[in-house]
């Protein structure tokens, strides 16, 4: 599918880019300015996203391609449900900034399952520009150490050396009409928040 939605953008990165950080930035300066903004995240916090986030703490124990349709399903659900569906906001005019999308899952799954497939369960619209905070994989896990806690399933060094080259496939097969926007990730968050706006600009419907 090559529809891009207008007035949708995601964050895209390996674990520990910044990437929520910088979400978090960009929102905030676009409410300032007077533009009405939503920020939302995958694997989302509604029903099917909380069992999505059980299986990456390891508190259910499911299959890979069981995942990959959950994940799916999820997105599913959060793009086109009647009551918070992402496509229904931006067509009455919210900008919506998503913490990761289908392309992580292009990504992330792909270590382990069939590229094409995960393609094919994932076939939903592009955002208007994917922001993407290009990491090398010894920061992140710096960050990700950094923070203390339990690592998720697919925070390991391993994973994210295939990852990073996961994200540069998905990258490659962006459709025309979609802005793909590179952070370097070692940039101090204002700098990198300063350049996320100024390349948006151009890209959000007034």
């Amino acid at each position: 599918m090559n529809k891009v939605l207008d007035n949708f953008f995601v964050f895209e990165g390996l674990d520990g880019s910044g990437k929520s950080t910088q979400l978090k930035l960009l929102g905030n300066a676009l409410i300032n300015i007077g533009f009405n903004v939503e920020t939302t995240f995958e694997p989302t916090d509604n029903a099917i996203g909380k069992v999505v986030r059980q299986a990456l703490r390891h508190e259910i124990i499911t299959t890979p391609q069981a995942l990959a349709l959950l994940y799916s399903a999820d997105r599913h659900d959060h793009l086109y449900n009647p009551d918070y569906g992402i496509e229904k906001k931006t067509k009455e005019g919210t900008i919506v900034l998503s913490d990761r999308y289908f392309y992580s899952s292009l990504a992330y799954q792909t270590v382990q399952l069939d590229f094409d497939y995960v393609k094919t369960i994932n076939n939903y619209p592009h955002p208007r520009c994917v922001i993407y905070l290009d990491a090398p994989v010894s920061l992140c896990m710096e960050r990700i150490n950094s923070r203390g806690e339990a690592k998720e399933l697919f925070e390991k060094e391993e994973y994210l050396k295939s990852v990073r080259e996961n994200f540069e496939k998905a990258f490659r097969e962006l459709p025309e009409g979609v802005k793909l926007i590179r952070i370097p990730a070692e940039l101090s968050a204002v700098e990198a928040s300063l350049l996320v706006l100024k390349e948006i600009e151009g890209y959000i419907n007034h």
